[in-house]
């Protein structure tokens, strides 16, 4: 089976596999002796994936979004330092017309035609609707299982798409179950930056909540059972474009409604807005958050090659003490 790798929320995983590929969401990780992929003059995390592109020689294809302009500029990238297909698909920054979603559900149906050219073949609307409905079950499984689940765990297991077993479901290790509520809000998190639940755990903190680009907040809506037969495309637009908030959403009022529902149901009392320096998206957020947040803010800033761990764990610390 042809593996395709995507790092982006908005690509449905359910619609790759339903063409008969594997999907596999990354969270891209840095090789500095890899010396071949651009250095300088390059976001962070779009570095990473990068250089995970160029490293993955198991990936037959990657697929990239629009919603950041640094991870637009990612096939160009790509395609100097390895001959890989890459699909660079549109997801809309406006999203209250319906025009928007028409445009997302017209990306789908050419990121099909993309994977047929690779060698899938594109479903009969009974078959897609019976792989949406798995994934659906998973993601499911995956949500009831989470009160037994590291937060870091959780988020690795949101990315790999997978649901541990509801007999045996992960134990958190001592001291993750405990400590003051906070909430992780920001860009995705590169394999490295996987730490701060660590380090969170160890200033005293607990993440219940992970509004990071790579945690719940963008997780699909769950699929309506009635819909999913009738019009599975439709539905499957309606749960990623129509349903996950992001900052780069124009306006992104969505985002703070969730956080704003969010924060009130798990008791958070500090946020943590983890952010690399040279994210525009997310750096114009920081602001608004702490006027719309009920809890003290840290601002966690992530440089080029990523954070100094002494450093983070003494901020994490004061931010905790105060409370």
């Amino acid at each position: 089976m042809r593996t395709v790798i995507y790092t982006c929320a908005f690509v449905p995983p359910e619609w790759i596999a339903a063409h008969g590929l594997e999907p596999r969401r990354i969270s891209p990780a840095l090789d500095e002796s890899d010396t071949a992929g651009p250095t300088v003059g390059i976001c962070p995390f779009a570095r990473a994936f990068i250089h995970s592109a160029r490293r993955a020689l198991e990936a037959d294809a990657v697929i990239v979004t629009t919603i950041c302009d640094q991870m637009r500029r990612v096939p160009e990238q790509i395609a100097r330092f390895r001959d890989v297909p890459v699909f660079l698909m549109n997801v809309p920054s406006t999203w209250e017309h319906d025009s928007s979603a028409n445009l997302y559900t017209e990306e789908l149906e050419r990121l099909g035609r993309f994977l047929v050219s690779l060698g899938g073949r594109a479903p009969s609307p009974e078959h897609l609707a019976e792989v949406m409905r798995t994934h659906d079950e998973h993601r499911s499984r995956l949500r009831a299982a989470r009160p037994g689940m590291s937060p870091r765990d959780y988020t690795r297991a949101l990315l790999a798409g997978a649901a541990p077993e509801p007999a045996c479901p992960p134990k958190p290790t001592a001291g993750e179950s405990e400590g003051v509520p906070v909430a992780l809000v920001g860009g995705p998190l590169r394999g490295e930056d996987f730490d701060v639940f660590d380090l969170l755990a160890q200033a005293g903190g607990r993440v219940v909540l992970d509004a990071t680009d790579s945690g719940e907040r963008t997780q699909p809506a769950p699929y309506d059972t009635d819909l999913l037969v009738s019009q599975p495309l439709a539905e499957m637009a309606r749960a990623y474009f129509g349903s996950i908030p992001h900052a780069f959403q124009r306006p992104n009022d969505r985002l703070y409604r969730y956080l704003e529902r969010e924060f009130a149901a798990r008791g958070v009392r500090a946020v943590v807005f983890r952010r690399y320096v040279w994210c525009d998206t997310w750096n114009a957020e920081l602001q608004r958050l702490r006027q719309a947040s009920p809890a003290p803010v840290l601002d966690l800033d992530l440089g080029q090659e990523g954070h100094d761990r002494g450093r983070c764990l003494t901020r994490l610390q004061a931010l905790l003490e105060l409370l």
